[in-house]
């Protein structure tokens, strides 16, 4: 049913429209302005329909009336006795939908208000869409196509814009932060503020003032009254990023905050009420923790309602080049430098790598390599020599001197043989081994570079 707001003092249209437009509508009758853009305000109306009566009214009344902020929420229909093509068109510029002349034509009526009620709900969709991509937009630094990631998108999707507690965990440098702002960016709380808290950075005799505040005099040096972290946060999401990092202390009051969803700042005797959604990241095993008594298991089972992993680089190494690429365009336009490129054998080598800081790590690699390079490429001689040195062999043995490099054999040994099992079928090398076909060449490629 379209609902249909008329603004008219002529009671005849009133009761003529009331009863002959048909079941499809509603009409609302109002004669006074004000309380038109009332009910126009509170989403009340679809379409708004302005009797213009040119000899009690002027047209530069209506023009200004139409300039009205509210209105710009409903398509505008005007019905008018004004035959003057000049008006018509002074209408449309100030962002009438359409007009018709008085008395209606019923049929003609229904079609315009159906084609005004179509165009709103058109526009309102694109704008949803505009936003949804703006929002999306806003968590470009999430980067990578490999399966894992396309997982962790998938969960992310899921949690935006259900009020629950996510526990975010992964390797240090995995990008754990960029998950949580991506699930606030992508929900209902975009607009609110992010507030990001490192709780391994605080000292444990300011972690309560840190998070929930506190009143002047609640100690000493509390020269005023201060909002904690969780009162900034407002309505948006808090991060309470190295959970695992909370004293035992500190860890019980959570609880009781997060089970009663208020809080107060130290020294005050008001209970704030916890308005923000919280999420939680960690890089260190929960689990292990809880059977070692050093995190409660109540808190534990509290924020582990949903769990994100974050995957480390070496699990989706797929997303390298791209990862790369992305950095070498930053840093490049950040350093003011023409390097556009890397080439294949520094890129089989950043494949190579073991990566143990993992995105963190690759971001300061192309960084620093960006800044050596002197032409349009980073070559392998720009790479940092952890990433860029030739393996070290010892005498008779065959293995390479660090345990990175060891490692790195076994990898190459293990893809050879695979292959041969495999009868040369590399796509099903890869799968049995669950890495993908570009990892698995650059492992090919290298044991042929160690077989020369």
């Amino acid at each position: 049913m379209i609902r249909l707001l008329l603004h008219s003092h002529d009671t005849k249209i009133q009761g003529l429209l009331s009863v002959t437009l048909g079941e499809d509508f509603r009409v609302v009758a109002e004669s006074d302005r004000e309380q038109v853009k009332k009910v126009v305000t509170a989403g009340q109306a679809d379409v708004l329909i302005l009797d213009f009566d040119s000899a009690h009214s002027s047209l530069e009344d209506l023009l200004g009336y139409l300039r009205e902020p509210a209105l710009s929420r409903v398509p505008v229909v005007v019905m008018t006795d004004d035959e003057r093509r000049s008006t018509a068109m002074e209408l449309v510029q100030h962002g009438v939908y359409d007009y018709f002349r008085k008395p209606p034509h019923l049929l003609e009526l229904r079609i315009v208000v159906r084609r005004a009620h179509e165009h709103a709900k058109l526009k309102m969709e694109l704008e949803k869409t505009r936003q949804r991509l703006q929002n999306i937009s806003r968590c470009d630094r999430l980067i990578g196509s490999s399966e894992p990631m396309r997982a962790v998108y998938d969960l992310v999707r899921r949690v935006a814009n259900i009020n629950t507690y996510v526990l975010i965990a992964g390797e240090s440098g995995t990008g754990k932060e960029l998950i949580a702002r991506a699930i606030h960016n992508l929900g209902e709380r975009a607009q609110a503020p992010f507030v990001a808290v490192p709780c391994g950075a605080i000292p444990e005799t300011l972690v309560e003032s840190e998070l929930f505040g506190h009143e002047k005099g609640a100690f000493t040096g509390a020269a005023g009254p201060r909002a904690g972290y969780m009162e900034q946060a407002g309505d948006g999401t808090l991060l309470l990023d190295e959970i695992g990092e909370l004293s035992p202390l500190t860890q019980v009051k959570l609880l009781r905050v997060l089970q009663e969803k208020e809080f107060q700042r130290l020294g005050g005797r008001k209970p704030m009420p916890l308005k923000a959604r919280v999420l939680f990241a960690t890089h260190r095993n929960l689990g292990e923790m809880v059977e070692a008594g050093t995190f409660r298991q109540d808190l534990y089972f509290r924020i582990n309602v949903m769990k994100i992993t974050a995957p480390s680089l070496r699990d989706r190494p797929d997303d390298i080049p791209e990862l790369a690429h992305y950095f070498l365009q930053t840093y490049a336009e950040s350093h003011r430098k023409t390097v556009r490129e890397i080439e294949p054998a520094a890129m089989d080598l950043l494949l190579q790598h073991s990566w143990i800081g993992n995105v963190r790590e690759l971001e300061n690699v192309i960084q620093q390599s960006v800044i050596l390079a002197e032409g349009s490429r980073i070559l392998v001689q720009d790479l940092p020599r952890i990433v860029a040195k030739p393996a070290v062999k010892e005498d008779g043995a065959g293995l390479a001197s660090s345990f990175e490099d060891r490692l790195r054999n076994y990898k190459v040994k293990l893809a050879l043989e695979t292959v041969e099992e495999c009868h040369g079928n590399k796509s099903e090398a890869a799968r049995r081994l669950s890495i993908s076909r570009v990892y698995l060449h650059s492992l090919l490629r290298q044991g042929k570079v160690e077989a020369a």
